[in-house]
């Protein structure tokens, strides 16, 4: 193959309802939403990467089974305590409490639609 494929441009996850899926990361993650994106989806200005939330493509069933499952995805933070904080104050389902890892402390939490999202600060 003469291509190069550099890496991850954008991330995506399908949702059941994207405005409550969007006002989920804006309140609890405070990711701020882009200013244009794909009809029907919720961009947000993440970096390196762009993260969006989105409808289910045709014949994707999201109670087939655990959404993910397999994938995992990581956001950065500059203070994991404060998003622990921020989390609980706020009822998010913390399915794994401030761990250490490789890559600095972490915490898992459970999005709305059942997504595992790793927070970690380095």
């Amino acid at each position: 193959m003469n291509a190069t494929i550099t890496g991850p441009s954008f991330i995506a996850l399908q949702v059941r309802d994207v405005e409550a899926a969007a006002a989920f990361y804006e309140h609890n993650l405070g990711l701020t939403r882009a200013p244009q994106g794909p009809p029907g989806a919720a961009v947000f200005q993440t970096t390196p990467i762009p993260f969006a939330v989105r409808p289910p493509t045709e014949g994707t069933d999201l109670d087939s089974g655990q959404p993910g499952l397999g994938v995992v995805l990581w956001l950065q933070a500059d203070d994991l305590d404060e998003v622990e904080r921020h989390l609980s104050a706020n009822g998010v389902d913390i399915p794994q409490p401030p761990f250490q890892t490789p890559f600095g402390r972490a915490l898992v939490l459970r999005d709305l639609d059942g997504y595992l999202v790793t927070v970690h600060e380095r």
